[in-house]
Formats: C-alpha cells, sequence, structure tokens
C-alpha cells in the first residue's frame, strides 16, 4: 500500500497537475496557433508574395520505371530515392512564420498584462505603536 499511497502523493501535487493542465493547452493553443498560420497568415503572404509551397522541390537520385510521373509523391510511391529539399524549405519558412507569429502574440498578452505596484507591508501594530511613542517623545 506504501506504493500507491506514494504514488497518490506524486500524481496530484501541485507541479504535476500544473503540468499536465499546460500540456492540454499547449495543444489547444498549437491548433489554434496552426490555424492562425495555415488559415490566416499563410494565404495573405501567398498572395502578396507569391505561393508558399517548395514542396515539389527535388532531385532525383534513381532512375525512374517508365510511365512514372514526375511528381514527388508519384516517384515516393514508386519506390525512387529523391532528394526533397523542397519539403524543408516549406517546414522551415512556415516555421519562420509561426515563431514570429508566436512573438506578436507574446508581445501583445505581455502589453496587456499590467503590474499592478504591490501595496507596502502594513507594519506590525506593535512597531506602530512604538512609533508613536517615539514620535511623542520627540516632541517633548
Amino acid at each position: 500500500m506504501g506504493m500507491m499511497q506514494e504514488f497518490k502523493e506524486f500524481a496530484v501535487k501541485g507541479s504535476v497537475v500544473d503540468l499536465a493542465v499546460g500540456v492540454i493547452i499547449g495543444a489547444a493553443f498549437a491548433k489554434i496557433v496552426d490555424s492562425v498560420v495555415s488559415d490566416l497568415i499563410l494565404p495573405l503572404v501567398g498572395a502578396v508574395i507569391g505561393k508558399l509551397d517548395f514542396s515539389n522541390l527535388f532531385v532525383v537520385l534513381g532512375t525512374v520505371p517508365a510511365g512514372t510521373a514526375m511528381t514527388l509523391d508519384a516517384l515516393k510511391k514508386a519506390g525512387v530515392p529523391v532528394f526533397a529539399y523542397g519539403n524543408f524549405i516549406t517546414v522551415a519558412v512556415n516555421f519562420a512564420i509561426l515563431a514570429f507569429i508566436i512573438f506578436l502574440m507574446i508581445k501583445q498578452i505581455n502589453r496587456l498584462k499590467k503590474e499592478t505596484p504591490a501595496a507596502p507591508a502594513v507594519p506590525p501594530e506593535d512597531v506602530v505603536l512604538l512609533r508613536e511613542i517615539r514620535d511623542s517623545l520627540k516632541n517633548r
């Protein structure tokens, strides 16, 4: 029974629960950010500078069987080795855009969070009484 009690204490610790909540919120936030990037930002960027899809940039490293289309998907299905550097470029560009969008979001969140100055601590009653006594003795 000791191990189960130990596990229960571990599982309900604040840090473990906070971590679980963070992972769940992070997964939901990732979906939101992915949607913002793929549904809102990339179409705008694509309209301004052209399509940002480099996925069909590749170098064929083997022989292509007759009748196989020269697309990346067709070559991969045919088992032809390809150096698909375009996928990497697309992922890298998407990451850069995503990182910039997250930076802007965090910057805005930090701007919205206003830190209120902490109220000065109220001194204990005995300190207040001693100060009153001191001040009354000064006036004599």
